[in-house]
């Protein structure tokens, strides 16, 4: 199911937000990147064509948050088994508190009904054009770094590098 220009433009919008915005101290939507969309016209005055420009990717945003914030959202939507077949095809669990990265600040926000955005941020997916081996792929990667977070390092003796500290707890 892919959506006309206006459609995806439109529906590039839940995706962006799913994956660049985080709640933070002072805003519970807070865009953690910045992004210029430009729109031109044809010359009979309808939409042509679109770009998007994202920079200042807060990428910190991942492994850390204060108390009083959250992670990028798309986490917490996939988090919320409001579509199973997720939780079985990323290997994840519904539990934020089984991944560190997830679970330092807030899980929930009042005014975010994770739900209904999984469900947007999914169909904007489908807008987009994506087949479903890509969204699939999209939201396995994203698993994969809900449990980049479990994983423990130990500092080689005598050189500045680090390997992994055992494989307790990672079973996925």
């Amino acid at each position: 199911m892919q959506g006309s220009l206006e459609d995806q433009i439109i529906a590039a919008n839940p995706l962006l937000e799913a994956y660049g915005n985080a709640k933070t101290v002072r805003n519970d939507h807070s865009s953690r990147f910045g992004k210029f969309i430009g729109i031109h016209f044809s010359t009979s005055e309808k939409l042509a064509s679109a770009d998007i420009e994202t920079y200042l990717l807060e990428k910190s945003r991942v492994t850390f948050q204060l108390p009083d914030e959250r992670g990028y959202h798309i986490f917490y939507q996939m988090m919320t088994n409001h579509k199973p077949e997720l939780i079985e095809v990323t290997l994840i669990t519904t539990n934020p508190y089984d991944f560190p990265m997830c679970s330092q600040g807030q899980i929930t926000v009042v005014s975010i009904d994770d739900k209904e955005e999984l469900m947007a941020t999914d169909s904007a997916i489908d807008i987009l054009g994506f087949s479903n081996e890509e969204k699939m792929g999209i939201y396995k990667f994203t698993g994969a770094v809900s449990y980049h977070g479990n994983m423990k390092f130990k500092q080689k003796q005598r050189e500045e590098q680090a390997e992994p500290d055992g494989t307790e707890g990672e079973t996925k």
